[in-house]
């Protein structure tokens, strides 16, 4: 390709924030486009004006060094073409399709970095379809940028660090009616730590500082149990939920906030090119990338969207991905940079690899699974729907198969509440690998518009 780059980096989270640096540093002006609003992404979400008096509150001594760091991050973005409210829902032929503040547009490109992140990973239950029961990211966003909580009498239940992380910031901000139900064993959680300790000390002793903090403001933690169902009359009254010890227990509640740790988004690496393995570990379809990141001769991963790690990991995958297209571009990296961005990122990753220890992802309670539990909520399939499927005479047993019969995965949130739990139950009737749903465009929903100049036009 000839003439000046076109670098299109798709995501202002950590990621893509780190890439952006990298390559501003070197004298490129890249195309940054993000969906929200403002930077910053999921973990390191920006307080909202309605939230902001609260900063000091949300993050005590590190509020000063967050407020530097979106500082330095609006100074560099300032040298970029920087498009906030730009949802990226297309790519093809070296071409991004985009829909934002002037509508429908393409935006070509000769590289690109897809630095879109992760969505919370859920496993339905009887009731997590009634109103007042919340993702675990949907409860911090209450907070950072409604200013609000998302219930008088909040449940933070799963398998995921980010329960403490989030009844932590509802603590800090004066909530008292807080319960964590983490349905991974506390035993499982101490043969991991020597690992993740081992891998990434701070971000380990950050973690029980947080389980302590939760301790001494008097948040009641309970570990081990198994959700059985979210129940209420019209919205959330109650979670009733099965001790280690097969003892039946109810924690009442008018909200609750679930989540089994994180999925990689996907969708726009494989219209990119990507190709993916699966990693048993975190049970998820990865793309194949290089140790820099690298997923195709002009494509690039980093963050979440191409490995779970954390905001750390991906700081360290947006340097390594921007120094590479860099190394494509000619220009000479540093060798000691190089080596020093890869054993951040190692250390990392290896760190989450250890936590899936920790944090299970509960894969075989789809089994026990009752047949009227909802698995796709927006199309309303339900777990028997999807059995019957799967028990019909030679019914299929590929889940894009079980996806077109009984159109779970082809609603609103395009399989990204559903898929896994679908690609369990497909992987335990099939006996087989969880397969993945395959991507196409809009990667989004994106809405119907007419071409009201050209039919007046042809008129």
């Amino acid at each position: 390709m000839g003439g000046e780059p076109i670098v299109a980096i798709v995501g202002a989270g950590p990621a893509g924030l780190a890439a952006t640096r990298v390559l501003v540093q070197a004298g490129l002006r890249p195309i940054v486009l993000e969906e929200a609003t403002l930077p910053g992404g999921q973990g390191t979400r920006r307080l909202s004006p309605l939230s902001e008096p609260y900063r000091a509150a949300l993050y005590g001594q590190g509020a000063d060094a967050m407020a530097r760091r979106e500082d330095t991050e609006n100074a560099i973005l300032a040298k970029c073409d920087y498009r906030p409210g730009t949802l990226v829902w297309a790519c093809h032929d070296n071409q991004l399709e985009l829909l934002g503040p002037d509508g429908f547009v393409g935006q070509p490109y000769t590289h690109l970095v897809i630095a879109v992140g992760a969505t919370d990973r859920i496993m339905p239950v009887p009731g997590w379809t009634l109103p007042g029961v919340f993702t675990l990211g949907g409860s911090q966003v209450a907070v950072k940028r409604h200013a609000s909580f998302i219930g008088r009498k909040v449940v933070f239940a799963g398998s995921s660090p980010l329960l403490y992380l989030a009844a932590a910031q509802y603590l800090r901000l004066g909530h008292r009616d807080l319960t964590v139900l983490d349905t991974t064993p506390m035993a499982a959680k101490l043969r991991a730590f020597p690992a993740m300790l081992r891998h990434a000390p701070r971000t380990a002793m950050e973690g029980l500082a947080l389980m302590a903090e939760l301790r001494r403001g008097g948040v009641a933690m309970l570990s081990g149990g198994t959700i059985r169902a979210i129940e209420g009359d019209g919205r959330v009254e109650r979670l009733r939920y099965v001790t280690r010890k097969g003892r039946e227990t109810v924690v009442a509640a008018d909200a609750v906030a679930m989540g089994h740790g994180l999925r990689a988004e996907t969708q726009l690496a494989e219209l990119a090119g990507a190709e993916f393995r699966f990693d048993p570990d975190f049970r998820q379809w990865f793309a194949r990338t290089d140790a820099m990141g690298r997923a195709g001769e002009t494509l690039w991963l980093a963050g979440d969207s191409a490995r779970i790690g954390g905001a750390q990991a991906a700081d360290a995958a947006g340097s390594l991905a921007a120094q590479s297209l860099l190394a494509s571009l000619g220009r000479q990296i540093p060798a000691r940079l190089l080596r020093r961005g890869r054993r951040r990122l190692k250390a990392q990753l290896d760190f989450q690899r250890a936590m899936t220890g920790a944090f299970r992802w509960p894969a075989e309670t789809v089994a026990e699974l009752p047949d009227a539990t909802p698995i796709c909520r927006c199309e309303r399939v339900t777990a028997g729907e999807i059995r019957a499927t799967l028990a019909a005479p030679v019914g299929p047993v590929e889940i894009n198969r079980v996806k077109s019969i009984t159109r779970c995965g082809m609603g609103r949130c395009q399989g990204r509440f559903c898929g896994p739990a679908l690609a369990e139950i497909v992987a335990s009737a099939a006996g087989e690998t969880p397969g993945r749903l395959r991507a196409q465009a809009p990667v989004r929903p994106i809405p119907l518009v007419a071409d009201t100049e050209g039919a007046e036009q042809r008129a």
